[in-house]
């Protein structure tokens, strides 16, 4: 009864996220209430369950708010700016190196953790290079996609944010092991941006020598018209004329170091705010502190130096906190989900009933089979519904054959909505996605499922080959 009342749970909560019917913490929190109440449970019992659930995710939550403050302060400052300026500028009208320089601006971008962030940021800055070039706009979201996807699994990232909280560990115990397995993902990210752009050159090339069949839906190369392609180098002068030029010349693109308010740039403490990230980047992975900490410290410091007054630090505050809070709010709201259903028992019980499924043959490799599964399981389980709701039920299958709920996690993070949320319909960051680089969203995600797929693959089997998650349990 009790195993059946925790599957009703995790089901009703998939339901009510799936459908969008009410918020993430009124289903994380609100069902698991209603079900502790219904399994028999007193008031006081079920306060202690949300009270010893609260405890386990408070850190990870203190950890995200102040993240997001932090980066936003540097990224008002303008510390990233001059980089993705580099970036824009080197990246000239070569569509190889045009879309290596887009993954690249992702990466860079989604340092703070924050999809819709990175996309606003790589989406508006490249598309108009694209447009110019005729380059298809598929490959431009992908490659954004690719590159905040890597990125995407930092600690103050959403994915290993919540595989924390649910864990009860610092994140840094879970992404710490993986940063090989994410340096790997980064190159195999440009090494794929590399391979599209060089497809697109060789399909403008095919669209200027009058080659119908490879004009796409999804850019402005038509046969017919200029279309600026330079057979090599990235001279942005370089063109192969197909047509009249007439008057409808591109428009430059968006500078992204113009600020929507340039007050708040610090170029004289450029340097001061560069080591304070990157400092606060070492002790994260140094583990002098727990990550909180560091953030909570850094925010003060990028605070005291960029903006001092009450007035100023108040509304940098504001202007980052606010966003964050709700993200907050789902971790909380997540730890009512996790204390219910350990201390009431329901976890255990759907473990027992869940172990019973699988094959004791089979039982040693589930840290492989999530892996490998991770990325297309992100069209199905968004980050709340898997973190918070599949991935508990999961470690408590594993522990039944004596695997690590770290390795479970670990492998989990290497795809589910990291590599594989730019894929997710489950995520509100997608649709800006695919909304800012104008594709459809079946062939948006039909043209990046494989790469994503691929990298995550990739940095799995750099995950066995470094021995941080095991291919096999004995």
């Amino acid at each position: 009864m009790l195993s059946l009342l925790g599957f009703g749970t995790i089901a009703v909560i998939l339901l009510l996220l799936f459908t969008q019917r009410v918020a993430a913490i009124v289903a994380l929190a609100g069902v698991p209430l209603a079900a502790a109440f219904l399994a028999g449970n007193s008031p006081s019992e079920v306060a202690g369950f949300v009270k010893e659930g609260l405890g386990g995710v408070v850190g990870v939550a203190a950890m995200f708010l102040f993240a997001i403050v932090f980066f936003g302060i540097m990224r008002d400052a303008g510390l990233f700016d001059p980089l993705i300026a580099r970036i824009v500028k080197w990246a000239g009208s070569a569509p190889p190196t045009v879309a290596v320089a887009t993954t690249a601006l992702a990466l860079v971008a989604h340092l703070d953790g924050a999809g819709a962030v990175t996309f606003l940021i790589a989406v508006p800055a490249m598309l108009p290079i694209y447009e110019r070039l005729g380059m298809s706009r598929l490959v431009l979201a992908t490659c954004v996609g690719l590159g905040a996807g890597v990125m995407n699994i930092v600690p103050w990232g959403g994915p290993t944010a919540r595989a924390a909280a649910t864990l009860g560990v610092d994140a840094n115990e879970l992404w710490v092991p993986l940063i090989p397995a994410q340096i790997a993902g980064v190159v195999f990210a440009l090494a794929i941006a590399y391979y599209l752009g060089r497809r697109e050159k060789t399909r403008l090339a095919k669209v200027a020598a009058g080659d119908v069949s490879a004009e796409v839906e999804e850019s402005t190369a038509r046969v017919g018209q200029r279309i600026p392609v330079p057979a090599t180098g990235g001279s942005d002068e370089s063109a192969l004329a197909v047509g009249s030029g007439g008057d409808d010349a591109p428009q430059e693109p968006r500078k992204p170091d113009e600020p929507v308010e340039p007050s708040l740039l610090r170029p004289k403490l450029f340097w001061v705010n560069a080591v304070l990230v990157l400092a606060t980047l070492g002790a994260l992975i140094a583990a002098v502190a727990p990550p909180e900490t560091c953030f909570i410290i850094a925010t003060i410091i990028a605070l005291l130096i960029n903006y001092p007054g009450m007035k100023a630090q108040s509304a940098r505050i504001e202007a980052h906190a606010v966003g964050a809070m709700l993200m907050v709010g789902t971790l909380l709201a997540a730890g009512v989900l996790l204390g219910v259903l350990d201390g009431s028992g329901m976890i255990e019980s759907m473990a027992v009933s869940a172990a019973n499924v699988i094959p004791d043959w089979l039982a040693p490799a589930l840290p492989l089979i999530v892996g490998v599964f991770a990325v297309p399981m992100s069209l199905i389980f968004g980050p709340d519904a898997y973190y918070f709701g599949v991935l508990p039920v999961l470690i408590e299958v594993g522990d039944q054959f004596g695997i690590s709920a770290i390795h479970l996690a670990q492998a989990s993070i290497i795809g589910e909505e990291t590599v594989g949320f730019p894929i997710s319909p489950m995520t509100g960051a997608f649709y800006l996605l695919v909304g800012l680089a104008k594709v459809d969203i079946g062939k948006h995600i039909r043209h990046t499922i494989g790469w994503a797929w691929l990298v995550s693959l990739g940095m799995l089997g750099v995950a066995f080959a470094t021995g941080v998650i095991p291919v096999w349990v004995s």
